[in-house]
């Protein structure tokens, strides 16, 4: 789990919550193996390659059947049902244009680094008729600790609503946005990996991350005649001693105020002679209250409101494209930051929008292209001058794009080993046009944007 600057003055942090929900959930998930994306345990479990679910043989981007697998609960299966676990390993080369000011986590160096970034064991399975799990554990080479990661826990079966043919489903999550369909939200979003070790902009919305695995939640859902997809849960923290069970310690406790409404619609459709143009737009949001301090009544409110557009072109042929974009609006009240001097204005806000594109040929080759563009209100205190992570001129903008080719030798329907031996290699340029507010001396130390250019070299593994 990675927690950026703005996800730690989001939240400021260090409390209370839970229930019922967060019991059922820990029970389930250490009641079984550990398993993470995609994973060749489900390849057994539906007779299929990995290339079934997803559109470059393994990795979060979905294709039609694999949004179904998810729909449903992950439980689709003809083929063999060993013990469900996987292992994922990511790691690689990374390099910015110029050296940090100091080394990114310690025992790294402030650039040229050689990692091991990621061990994740996976169980992903179908537990009954109608209930299905996708659960992760992480190893991360840059803190050296072993923590609970993704897990999506999903009940699902279809009905007839509203005298049409629909699915039912209830999610029981530890991070928003995970359970979803479609990879234009944030959890699932291009480039899909990156380098915890370069530099990156210090502001994000609060749904991009800042709860991941630190808070437990409850969603129902429903797709409707395979068009409609409509959602809503709520999301509460975990309690100190269960982030101390699962590995992640009460100092990253969020203390969330009450629950966190979650909601997620969105409308499907394709066109073509075959379906081979896949369409799909939505919208989803969350509304947070943090308590930053408990012995203080203040509180923080951040509240998220997305749109998501995809298209997916498979026409039969060699190659398939993948375009996703996505934009996002936060709105800040700061009210117990700025009550304890940590800001200037008591309210922000937040826009971030991002637009990536994908060509894979033979689902062995991949080129894409990402952009993206963050812009905030201005607020000295809260966006500190600091080296890398904060801004000279109190802004938060930031503005790039990210170029990124891969080649998958290992992990198709006739590579050996299939489907439990899954390579996949690639190499990952960011550029940056701006950077935490400004283009030349953004940090009042004379590092300019363009020095936090970044390469990652990487493998990525599934066995």
């Amino acid at each position: 789990m990675h927690l950026d600057l703005a996800a730690l003055r989001y939240l400021m942090l260090a409390g209370r919550g839970g229930g019922g929900a967060v019991a059922f959930l820990i029970f389930v998930f250490l009641a079984f193996p550990r398993n993470a994306r995609a994973v060749p345990s489900f390849a057994r479990q539906t007779g299929m390659p990995c290339s079934q679910c997803h559109t470059l043989s393994f990795g979060p981007a979905l294709t039609a059947y694999g949004r179904q697998f998810k729909l449903n609960g992950y439980t689709f299966g003809e083929g063999e049902h060993p013990m469900p676990l996987a292992l994922m390993i990511q790691g690689g080369f990374s390099r910015s244009d110029a050296a940090q000011p100091a080394a990114p986590v310690p025992h790294f160096s402030n650039n040229d680094n050689i990692s091991l970034d990621q061990v994740s064991m996976f169980v992903g399975t179908r537990i009954s008729e109608h209930i299905g799990m996708l659960g992760q554990a992480t190893y991360s080479g840059e803190r050296r600790h072993f923590n609970w990661d993704n897990t999506d826990i999903r009940y699902a079966r279809p009905m007839s609503l509203f005298g049409t043919d629909a699915v039912v489903g209830i999610s029981v999550n530890n991070n928003p946005t995970v359970q979803d369909l479609w990879n234009s939200t944030p959890a699932w979003g291009y480039p899909y990996i990156n380098s915890p070790l370069v530099p990156a902009p210090a502001a994000n919305p609060i749904i991009t991350g800042a709860l991941a695995q630190v808070v437990v939640g409850a969603t129902a859902y429903t797709m409707i005649h395979d068009h409609v997809y409509l959602e809503a849960g709520m999301y509460r923290s975990l309690s100190d001693r269960w982030l101390n069970n699962v590995g992640l310690y009460s100092s990253s406790n969020p203390n969330l105020s009450g629950g966190a409404p979650y909601w997620r619609a969105a409308y499907q459709f394709t066109r073509g002679e075959h379906g081979e143009h896949y369409f799909s737009v939505g919208t989803f949001g969350l509304d947070v209250k943090v308590q930053p301090d408990p012995t203080v009544p203040d509180k923080n409110r951040f509240t998220d409101l997305g749109f998501d557009a995809v298209y997916q072109y498979t026409g039969g042929g060699p190659g398939a494209i993948l375009a996703n974009a996505s934009y996002i609006h936060e709105k800040q009240d700061l009210t117990a930051t700025f009550n304890a001097g940590g800001s200037d204005n008591p309210t922000h806000h937040l826009n971030v929008f991002r637009l990536d594109a994908s060509y894979a040929y033979r689902q062995t080759w991949s080129a894409g292209v990402g952009v993206f563009d963050s812009r905030g209100g201005t607020d000295l205190t809260f966006y500190a001058a600091a080296p890398l992570t904060g801004s000279n001129n109190g802004s938060p903008d930031s503005r790039g794009y990210t170029l990124q080719v891969e080649c998958v030798p290992l992990g198709k329907i006739d590579s050996w080993g299939r489907p439990w031996v899954n390579l996949r290699l690639g190499l990952q340029y960011t550029g940056y046009l701006r950077f935490n507010g400004g283009t030349s001396n953004y940090d009042g130390s004379g590092r300019s944007a363009s020095q936090n250019n970044s390469q990652f070299l990487f493998s990525w593994m599934a066995f």
